[in-house]
């Protein structure tokens, strides 16, 4: 059996604003912009992984109203789970994400436990870190 992933969800407050930081900041490309019953699904990806696809929606987007109440409560204390992003120069990407205003949580720094890395929040709130790739 050959297995692998093909999208994964992030949950923001406002597509569009979430759309500028993953595709201004961090060079996604908008794959796809599907809109049903007042909510919004954008599909972002990269040329360096074809086929691999970041979802951003809203809390209620495909949920019940409970469940979604429930999602923008985790999101607003800033408790999901964060997204981590691999870079050929984490240095590079740091000044790029940086200059576009994200909210930095950490500068490059060797990592005890694995690679080098920086960390930010896109504008829903949501942790990003960036990895230097292998």
């Amino acid at each position: 059996m050959s297995i692998s992933l093909k999208y994964t969800h992030i949950t923001v407050n406002d597509v569009d604003a979430a759309a500028g930081f993953y595709r201004d900041a961090l060079g996604l490309d908008v794959v796809q912009d599907v809109s049903s019953g007042g909510h919004r699904w954008l599909t972002l990806g990269t040329s360096a992984q074809p086929g691999l696809g970041i979802v951003l929606s809203d809390p209620h987007a495909g949920r019940s109203e409970a469940d979604g109440d429930a999602l923008q409560e985790l999101l607003t204390k800033g408790v999901l789970p964060h997204t981590v992003f691999a870079a050929g120069d984490v240095d590079v990407a740091f000044e790029r994400v940086r200059a576009s205003g994200a909210e930095v949580l950490q500068e490059p720094m060797d990592q005890g436990w694995g690679p080098r890395d920086c960390a930010f929040r896109d504008p829903s709130g949501n942790v990003v870190r960036i990895a230097q790739a292998d």
